[in-house]
């Protein structure tokens, strides 16, 4: 499948005790993904209801997650949940909030998360702060060696890793799909026209993906001379690797947000996707007009790297949180603390 690459992955980490649920309905509206979280919630409850977990452990804010947290729920089985309390710019945070709300044990990634948390009505005694897991993780990996070889995955043009470079994550947000097409345009037109050597990372499967990988393809197929290089999903430790040594990541993808921030990398935040969130001095944000993101990139690479920021970095963040998980008494039924 699509994404079977990211199973390989696990399993050369070590992970054996691999179970794979399918429901992603083909397709790409809003009617769709609703349909899709709903076999979803079907899939996951068949799933619990045989495995029979004392706790499920759920991170972020996608459609998939809401599906499990709903089916942990109605299964009386209790949820940890880690990064609530974050606000964006797109459905993502209405799914955040509503998975806060089924779940008992909170690990937020930052203070100002943490605090939304309790204005929820959550319970003081399970809500924490112990810094982003995903941190954790580039700062045990970010020294490590790449080992992706370009000239054998991904398409359009060659890309040399020892050259200056961009990265591109450009996401669907799915109140505006209308204008998802327009304004992939025009971050091709601005990063085309740098003409710096440019990795660009096609789309999740968010309502709106298609309109961006069909404008992509029609870019990559018809435009002559261009220097990007479009490439799916990388382990993390080649990721880190390539976000590490970019000048600029430009997009609108939490990397930038959050791993960029850490590494002290520049970033150009285009549009809403990750309005309000908290960021450090590394973003710049932009909205989607052309001249705007070329200029803006162009004034990051000046700039260079960035001090790098410990807003969403704790030390021993999954020790913490494992320990907390450990020592908590589990419940089900949850009250409202005013």
């Amino acid at each position: 499948s699509k994404y079977a690459y990211i199973r390989n992955i696990l399993e050369r980490e070590g992970y054996d005790n691999l179970h794979e649920l399918y429901f992603n309905l083909e397709g790409d509206s809003h009617l769709t993904k609703a349909k899709t979280a709903g076999v979803g919630i079907i899939e996951f409850s068949t799933f619990f209801n045989h495995l029979k977990p004392d706790l499920v452990v759920l991170r972020g804010d996608r459609f998939e997650v809401l599906s499990a947290a709903v089916a942990a729920a109605y299964l009386q089985i209790p949820i940890a949940h880690i990064e609530g309390g974050d606000i964006t710019g797109s459905i993502d945070e209405s799914v955040r909030h509503a998975i806060t709300k089924l779940s008992h044990i909170h690990f937020a990634t930052n203070e100002d998360a943490r605090k939304r948390i309790l204005r929820m009505g959550e319970n003081p005694k399970s809500v924490f702060n112990f810094g982003s897991p995903e941190i954790e993780v580039v700062q045990r990996i970010v020294n490590g060696n790449h080992h992706v070889d370009f000239s054998q995955t991904g398409s359009g043009a060659p890309f040399d890793i020892k050259q200056d470079f961009l990265m591109v994550m450009y996401q669907p947000v799915t109140t505006e799909t209308e204008r998802l097409a327009e304004y992939t345009r025009m971050i091709l037109e601005a990063v085309h026209e740098t003409a710096i050597p440019t990795l660009w990372f096609w789309p999740n499967f968010d309502t709106g993906a298609e309109e961006i990988s069909h404008t992509l393809r029609v870019f990559r197929d018809q435009t002559k001379d261009h220097k990007i290089h479009f490439t799916r999903y990388l382990p993390p430790r080649d990721f880190i690797w390539l976000l590490k040594n970019t000048k600029v990541l430009v997009g609108n993808s939490s990397a930038g947000i959050k791993e960029s921030s850490y590494l002290g990398v520049p970033v150009v935040n285009i549009g809403n996707r990750q309005n309000s969130r908290s960021r450090a001095k590394n973003v710049l944000d932009i909205p989607h007009k052309k001249e705007q993101i070329k200029k803006a990139i162009e004034k990051q690479i000046k700039q260079n790297r960035y001090q790098p920021s410990k807003l969403y970095f704790a030390k021993d963040t999954a020790k913490k949180i494992a320990q907390t998980i450990a020592i908590t008494n589990l419940y089900v039924q949850k009250k409202f603390n005013n």
